[in-house]
This record gives structure tokens, sequence and C-alpha cells, in this order.
């Protein structure tokens, strides 16, 4: 009977949780990240090309094609450069907007990927979507995507900026000149660039826990619990895998007897740092920076909108049997882990105010939904007063009437808000739910994930499993069932492995 359950624990990850390339990991958690004179342009080759463009976060990609032994391109590398920091890496000044990448020509390994281009000088300047470089069948000639006026710095900006309809300057700083910031309160698919920060908040939220040595005894349980629910419901495969990786392991990595040892001892018993091994969302993440969540200023935004986007999409991807669980999970993570006093004592008491146990994925979200404009009332009136909000994402009860229209009861006009709650069931579980998916396309499919979890606006549940294909419900209803008892049944198995070994290790002394 012990082979089943590890049976099925093969089968979700191996099956329902696809892993990411390294060298994909590492080159974009290195954009701009390197060391110091690291340049801010990424270098590819014919073995990373496709894999890191289609997984690049960003609106739009430059792609230099060059030749190492070319003196005009050795000339211009300090051009591009120039260009490249101001959008490359977390300290750019306006990052996961453009891409800039460079492939050497001159390389064996790239002649086929230069000819994919028809490569015809040097260098030789590309636009466009990260995604459409790696369809092998995008003409560049026929696209009209040559950046032709591009050799300096200066005139290379001037074209994005006439292309995009920005107005960047070299010498902008990081939150300075934002005039290219996502118009989140009009554009409702302006979300499925949030899944970006899900996985930046997933991973900064676990970063902030590790950093601030959060995981005590009593805290193993709700953690425990919250990484269940990641595992089964979180709208990114990298943070499933991640969190169902660390879950498996964390006696191992956190043994109970020894969570109240110093950072000294902790680093002398496990031998190894925490942060390195503990890669919940992809070693990428965090990337430093913002797509959805980006404010216009340093301090606003970010970390709690992540957070939020979070728990929405959690909420509304839960199945109704699940919905009170989930809404402990997330009680007691914030309760536990959220380190801004305020914000957690304000949260926990809307929690405790709730009596009875939610019996549906709706209840559950529309509690979340109303909470969330009951903080924004709050903190609309403070930031008024003390003038601390984002001018450029004031604070306001949503969904606006521009997101969803048919939310609003009473007219434009009134100055009280009516809403009809079940169209709002509706907006959240397909904004939450169905918009905000990975962006990245399936291999055997071809489609897009925003494609293959069609649309179902029955205000009955959340995202059902009928809309997901076959693999990923088989790993989600394995998750949900029985990934509890799994996680429990698996470190019973690794404890026993560790005193068998501790035994013959006494045997050979």
């Amino acid at each position: 009977m012990a082979s089943l359950p590890l049976l099925y624990l093969f089968l979700f990850l191996h099956l329902s949780l696809p892993s990411t390339g390294v060298s994909e990991r590492v080159l974009l958690r290195s954009l701009g990240d390197g060391g110091r004179g690291a340049d801010a342009a990424v270098d590819l080759n014919s073995t990373n090309f496709d894999e890191v463009l289609k997984s690049s976060p960003t609106s739009y990609a430059i792609v230099e094609f060059f030749a190492h032994w070319c003196p005009a391109c050795r000339n211009y590398k300090p051009q591009y450069e120039k260009v490249a920091k101001l959008f490359n890496g977390p300290d750019a000044a306006h990052p996961g907007i453009i891409l800039m990448t460079r492939v050497d020509c001159a390389m064996k390994m790239n002649a086929n990927l230069c000819d994919r281009f028809s490569v015809g000088h040097y260098p030789m300047l590309l636009w466009g979507p990260p995604a459409k470089f790696a369809n092998a069948k995008w003409d560049p000639k026929q696209e009209k995507s040559e950046i032709d006026d591009g050799r300096t710095s200066q005139r290379l900006l001037n074209w994005i900026n006439k292309r995009i309809g920005s107005s960047f300057n070299l010498d902008d700083d990081k939150y300075e000149n934002e005039n290219f910031l996502p118009r989140n309160a009009s554009d409702p698919e302006q979300i499925a660039r949030a899944i970006f920060d899900v996985e930046e908040a997933t991973a900064k939220a676990f970063e902030i826990i590790l950093e601030h040595k959060m995981i005590k005894p009593e805290t193993r349980a709700p953690l425990i619990k919250f990484f269940q629910l990641l595992v089964a419901h979180h709208p990114s495969k990298k943070c499933r895998r991640g969190s169902a990786e660390l879950l498996v392991n964390f006696d191992e990595m956190w043994p109970s007897s020894h969570l109240s040892l110093n950072s000294e001892e902790a680093t002398q018993l496990y031998g190894r740092d925490a942060t390195e091994s503990t890669a919940v969302c992809g070693k990428e993440a965090p990337r430093g920076y913002w797509m959805f969540c980006r404010g216009s200023k340093n301090d606003t935004r970010g970390f709690s909108c992540g957070l939020w986007v979070l728990m929405h999409s959690l909420s509304v991807r839960v199945e109704d049997g699940e919905s009170q669980s989930a809404f402990v999970a997330i009680r007691d993570f914030i309760h536990n882990f959220f380190i801004c006093e305020e914000c957690r004592r304000h949260f926990y008491d809307m929690c405790l105010s709730v009596k009875t146990p939610f019996e549906s994925t709706r209840a559950l979200s529309l509690w979340l939904w109303q909470t969330h404009n009951k903080v924004n009332e709050r903190l609309m009136k403070e930031e008024e007063n003390l003038g601390t909000g984002d001018p450029s994402f004031p604070k306001s009860i949503w969904p606006s009437r521009q997101l969803c229209p048919t939310c609003h009861l009473n007219p434009a006009t009134s100055t009280e808000v009516q809403w009809n709650e079940d169209e709002v069931f509706k907006f959240l579980v397909k904004y939450y739910g169905h918009t905000l998916a990975p962006l990245t396309k399936e291999a055997s499919t071809g489609q897009s994930q925003t494609d293959l979890l069609t649309t179902n606006d029955s205000a009955g549940g959340a995202v059902s499993a009928e809309s997901v294909p076959m693999w990923a419900a088989l790993g989600i209803a394995l998750a949900s069932v029985t990934f509890g008892a799994l996680a429990c049944f698996w470190r019973a198995q690794q404890k026993n492995r560790k005193y068998s070994h501790h035994l013959r290790s006494l045997k050979n002394i």
C-alpha cells in the first residue's frame, strides 16, 4: 500500500507540474543582476534563444545580431548598453517593458539561428513581441521589424519612443518619467501580466519568512497548510512545483526539534544556505520588479498588490468543499507571516468577524472582494490625509464601471455604489481565474494557457476541472484530495531513512 501514495506523488510532480529549464532560470534571473560591470543586454544562443524569449514577461524585445570580430559591432556595443540599462534588470529605470538581447552570429552554433532571421549585415536589430521571436515561421522582413535608425543610443531610444508612444530618456532614474504604466482600471486584459507578480509576491513572501526566521514550532502547521493550498491552486506552475518540493522536504529543511537554534547553529546543522535551496517559484524569482503591480513610486503597490492578486486568484480556484480550509489557510498565513503589524491585525480582525464557515467558492471569493474594498476604503482616507498614496493608482472601490459595467446596479451619477453580486462573482472568476493565467505557450498544442482555460461564467463555482487539460485536472485533483496525507507520509519516510542512516553510522563507529 505504501507504493500507491508514492505513485500518486510521482504523477503529480512529473505530469501536473512541468519543470522549467535551468538555462532559462539562470538567464532570466541574471538580467542586469551580474557582478559590477556586467552587461545589461542578455547574450543568447541557439540553445536558449526560443526558451528565454518565449518565457519573457516583457511586452517587447530587441535582438541585436552581431559578430564579435566586427569593429562596428564593438563600437556599437556601448551605445546598445546605454539603452539596455534602462530596461533590463531590477535596477533598471523601466523594467519589465523591453527585453534587450544579443546573438553572436560569428559563433558556429548560432549559424542556423542567424539564417532563420535572414541576418545580412552587422549589427542588425530586430523588434517584436518576445514570444514571436520563438516562432520559426516569423519572417522579419515581411513583418517590417528591423530597427533602421538605431546607430546611437539616443537614436535607438527615439525609435522606441516613437514606436510605443513613450518618452523615455537616457538619464531616467528608477520610478522617474513613468508614462508607460499599465492602466489597470480600464483594461481587463492587463491582469494577465500579473502572473509574474503573483510569482514575485509568493517568492518575496517566502524570502521574508526566511530572512526574519519566522518558521517556528507554532507556525509550522499554518505554513504547511498554505503550501498545500499553493500546490493545488497557485496560478503559476512554477510556484506549484516549488511549493510541492518544499512541502515534501519540509521536515528535512526545518526539523521541529531545531527551530529554536540561532542562525549560526542552524547554518552548521543544515550545512547550506536555506535560501539557495528554497526557490518556491523558480530560481528567477524574485526578479526585483513588478509588472501589473508596478507603482509610479518606489514605495507604492508592489508586494501588497501582488499578495492581494494571489489571494483573489486562490479564492476563485478552490472548489466549494475547499472554501473553508482555503479561508483558514489564507487567514493563518497572513496572521503569522505578514510582517506589517497594523495590516495583519486589521485583516485578522475582519477574519474573526466571519461566524459561519464558508460552503462555496462564491461565498469565499465575494467575502475576500468585500474585505479588499473595506481595506481600500480605509487606506483611501489615510492616504488622502497624509499624501502617501500613488497619484497614478489612487485607492478606489472596485471593480470600476470600466472593468465591470454589469457589476454596478445604480447609475454612474449616484454617489452610493450598489452591487450585483452575481455579476461581481462572474467578474472575479473570469478576471482572476481565466484571464490571469500563464502566458507561455503549451508545447504540445500551441495554445496559450488563456485559451486552454475557456470562459465559464456560471455562478456555481470556481474554475472547473472540465475547463483545463486532463493532465492538469489530474494533478489538481490529486493535490487537493491527497496531498496533505502524502506529505505527511513522505515526511515520515524521510524520518525513517534518517533514523536508519543514524543507526548504520553508530554501528560503523
